[in-house]
């Protein structure tokens, strides 16, 4: 039999390292909506050009995914012995 291996968790799991990667995220998500000053934008809409457009509009759209997808789920949400009923009742 083997003994169990006690290693060290992988660095992409490690507290420190998932800090970073937001505070990295952040400040390249930042820097892209800063860009806006040296790199003119022009909007074909009269919204689109407004500062940080994209920036926002990206968001509001992933959480409304997300709140979609979510009351899908409360729609065709099923009880966890669903597919244990059926076997008992082909059986």
């Amino acid at each position: 039999m083997q003994e169990p291996i006690d290693r060290e968790p992988h660095w992409l799991t490690r507290p420190a390292t998932i800090r970073k990667l937001w505070w990295g995220f952040g400040v390249v998500l930042a820097l892209t909506v800063l860009a806006q000053f040296a790199i003119p934008i022009e909007g074909h809409f009269g919204i689109d050009r407004l500062f940080g457009f994209h920036a926002w509009y990206g968001f509001i759209a992933c959480a409304a995914f997300i709140l979609i997808a979510k009351a899908i789920g409360v729609l065709i949400k099923r009880p966890d012995t669903y597919y244990e009923a059926r076997v008992e009742d082909d059986a």
